[in-house]
């Protein structure tokens, strides 16, 4: 579909061209009306000039019966009387010779959207579809290379004195059409020198684009119009910025031109010399490949999350009297809950477990039995610990029931954290202390953010492998082998191919992951992350699974508004707990 851009250009899909302009079929229109207006006034006279390679093909001039007067200060301008266009034929008869005999080219018109305009509103009254022409506008083209002390505007007839045209436009169509081809072919010769060589290239020949950074949209060149993942290189074939697209060669070419707006991304275009394209089954393994791209190189142009050992997790800690601690590995033999994005975050649901739990936040580790009694600190005397460290010659059984309770509410049940967490919210509400209920708020919200990821995580990273399948739009199927939540192997089948053996396939060939400590996965969190997304979207079929993938009923993902899990997911993991 062709749309009118900011910058004055129509601009249709040039990106899927890739033609140089040489070998462009143009036709270039002009349009005589009675009006300014598609909406109220009609075409007295179409004149074009179809060229190729600044040879001229053939031409198409007809006057038109508008089917109204012409008014006079019009016939003044254009000479086309009411007379001259009485016994020509009507817009119906004119406009499906135009269209056949322009088909399969690029239109070009001196203010675009005013031709193109009225041909659309014909069109649309006769009740045929547009037919899509890309189209040029040499206005914005003519202001990119014509500074304003060269000339003093950039109206048609102007241009073609500057650039000495070979015919002078005179308000009829095909001759303005001709001085228009002069002007355009002009413009071609200024345009060259500054990268623009191919159709695709007008889309954003108007864009203030610093030249030196659009000259290399030659790096885009030879891509392939594929999903997968790019990689932009530097000196020493320094990594220094990894994307990914659904459709490479397009994506990379837009960071060449006005769209891109970001200051560090126009740095790093400048000092790129090379882009080294991955192509990628799926959408899903263009997503994963670029996230272990970036971890594996660290580029210094992405901002994206690299290092998952800066991921923090909160600990129940094994040991005689257990306490909450965040730390950066999983360990066997102790509930956790996350990864969080930071300490903060973590630290933030500790907080929210200490308000819901009289847990010790003593760091001391404490024997089972002491000889002595210890001194309660003073959260004990506030009843927000149970003091462990005063119990003398036999163990606290209080306290175990209290670590018990903590650890219920990491791996499964969190609804008496909220539901105290909730309540104290309320009391300070009422007592209108906002600003320490909001503050609670967001305590209890990590809380049940880090406890829904780990439910989410556990039972992914502990099953060995689990296949999946999704239906494509041609009729096949995209297909993942995952293992301990790390995507081993994906492929897609075409339609009507069988799937099963592929399935074998990618079983017998998927890559070997070692099982991790749950609820950690055998990869980078944001990874599981992705591939959870996956299986949890909508159409997702099971093949096979090693154990049963499920989460509790009563789980953190029960409480999905402060999880910030979407209403589609919460029903498939509803669905999923019932297994």
């Amino acid at each position: 579909m062709t749309s009118t851009t900011a910058t004055g250009m129509l601009q249709p899909s040039f990106e899927d061209l890739g033609t140089p302009l040489h070998d462009v079929t143009f036709v270039v229109v002009d349009l005589e009306t009675t009006g300014t207006r598609a909406a109220d006034a009609g075409i007295t006279e179409i004149g074009a000039v179809k060229v190729r390679g600044g040879e001229t093909l053939g031409e198409f001039q007809s006057l038109v019966n508008p089917g109204r007067e012409v008014p006079a200060f019009v016939a003044r301008l254009t000479g086309i009387t009411t007379a001259m266009v009485a016994t020509a034929p009507a817009i119906d008869l004119v406009l499906p010779s135009f269209l056949e005999w322009a088909h399969g080219c690029v239109l070009v018109a001196h203010n675009a959207p005013f031709d193109v305009g009225f041909l659309k509103a014909a069109t649309a009254s006769l009740g045929y579809p547009w037919p899509g022409f890309p189209v040029v506008d040499t206005v914005p083209l003519a202001r990119r290379v014509v500074p304003r002390d060269e000339a003093p505007n950039h109206k048609l007839s102007t241009l073609a004195n500057l650039f000495h045209a070979r015919v002078t436009p005179e308000h009829r169509a095909l001759a303005d059409a001709r001085a228009t081809v002069d002007v355009l072919h002009a413009l071609f010769d200024r345009l060259g020198p500054m990268g623009v060589t191919h159709l695709e290239d007008l889309a954003t020949a108007a864009d203030p684009v610093p030249p030196e950074v659009r000259k290399k949209r030659g790096l885009a060149d030879g891509l392939p119009e594929a999903p997968g993942v790019y990689l932009f290189k530097g000196p020493g074939d320094e990594v220094l910025y990894v994307g990914t697209s659904t459709n490479i060669r397009k994506r990379v070419r837009s960071y060449f031109t006005a769209a891109e707006k970001r200051r560090r991304i126009t740095e790093m275009v400048r000092i790129a010399h090379e882009v080294t394209p991955v192509v990628c089954a799926t959408p899903l393994e263009a997503a994963v490949r670029e996230l272990r791209l970036i971890a594996a190189h660290e580029p210094r142009y992405n901002r994206r999350s690299k290092h998952p050992e800066r991921q923090a997790w909160v600990r129940l800690t094994d040991e005689a009297y257990p306490r909450l601690s965040v730390v950066r590995d999983v360990r066997a033999g102790s509930p956790h809950i996350g990864p969080f994005p930071s300490r903060r975050a973590a630290a933030d649901a500790v907080e929210a477990l200490h308000d819901a739990l009289p847990l010790r936040q003593c760091t001391g580790r404490l024997p089972a039995v002491a000889r002595t009694s210890g001194s309660p600190c003073a959260l004990a005397g506030l009843g927000r610990c149970s003091a462990p460290c005063t119990a003398v010659d036999v163990p606290d059984d209080a306290y175990a029931a209290v670590a018990d309770a903590a650890a219920a509410a990491l791996t499964g049940d969190p609804s008496p954290v909220v539901h105290a967490l909730a309540e104290r919210i309320g009391r300070l509400a009422a007592a209108e202390r906002f600003e320490e209920a909001g503050l609670v708020t967001g305590r209890l919200r990590a809380y049940v953010q880090g406890a829904a990821r780990a439910q989410r995580l556990t039972p992914l990273s502990t099953c060995a492998e689990l296949v999946a399948a999704r239906p494509t739009r041609p009729g096949g199927w995209e297909l993942v082998v995952v293992r301990h939540a790390r995507l081993a192997a994906t492929a897609v089948t075409g339609p009507g191919e069988d799937p099963l053996p592929v399935v074998d396939a990618l079983r017998a060939t998927a890559e070997h992951v070692d099982a991790p400590v749950p609820p950690a996965p055998a990869c980078h969190p944001e990874e599981a992350a992705l591939v959870l997304d996956w299986l949890e979207s909508p159409g997702v079929r099971l093949v096979h699974t090693s154990e049963p993938w499920c989460v509790p009923v009563r789980s953190a993902l029960a409480h999905a508004d402060l999880a910030g899990v979407s209403g589609e997911v919460r029903s498939r993991l509803t669905t999923m707990a019932s297994c």
